[in-house]
């Protein structure tokens, strides 16, 4: 659902420096890799360490969390349908502002309806966003639940939970369906890292 303008007498002002500008003086491409999946499948814990990862080699990359952006950008939203598409959209127009500003972002979020992600993808410019399916069987984050949500979701205590009382739509044909069975973090982080070397957004290694 497209949100009206509540605002008015604005304008949009251009920067003096151009993203290409700014990208010379930084060397490096900014850009939107955004992790999706279930509650437990790892966004998280894989986009931490990817984010030290790119960190050692000298690409500037920065974590956007879902837990952490609900403590202060969107602390006045709930889980209901309407408030988890605003809460997306929020964070891609965040996520967006970070890539144009020559950060590798690694947003991390369930974002659980496909609309939202494909928006997303529009806002930024073409070949800058990289979605990636965190693919962990719900079984695997039930019997992880590391936050105990899942039993809490079971027993009523929570509702509209994804993957038991809330939809979750995976992608359709995302850049990377990351299997995460019998694979440590850094594997999975050293198969992002490859993803990005191979689209070109950082450099590869010597």
């Amino acid at each position: 659902m497209k949100r009206s303008m509540k605002s008015t007498n604005i304008k949009w002002h251009a920067a003096n420096v151009s993203r290409e500008e700014r990208e010379t003086v930084l060397a490096a491409k900014g850009a939107v890799l955004w992790l999706t999946g279930l509650s437990g499948s790892g966004k998280s814990t894989i986009g931490r360490r990817l984010e030290q990862l790119l960190l050692e080699r000298g690409s500037f990359a920065y974590v956007l969390d879902g837990d952490n952006l609900r403590h202060g950008l969107n602390s006045d939203l709930g889980f209901a349908p309407e408030d988890r598409v605003e809460n997306i959209r929020r964070v891609g127009e965040v996520a967006a502002l970070f890539a144009d500003s020559g950060v590798v972002v690694i947003a991390a979020f369930i974002s659980p309806y496909r609309q939202d992600r494909d928006a997303i993808r529009q806002k930024v410019v073409a070949g800058r966003f990289v979605e990636v399916h965190i693919a962990t069987s719900l079984a695997t984050c039930e019997n992880r639940d590391p936050k105990g949500l899942y039993q809490k979701a079971r027993s009523g205590e929570i509702m509209n939970f994804t993957g038991i009382s809330a939809p979750y739509e995976e992608p359709l044909d995302p850049e990377l369906r990351l299997e995460t069975a019998g694979k440590s973090i850094d594997q999975c982080a050293e198969e992002l890292i490859s993803l990005l070397e191979s689209t070109g957004l950082i450099s590869e290694s010597e």
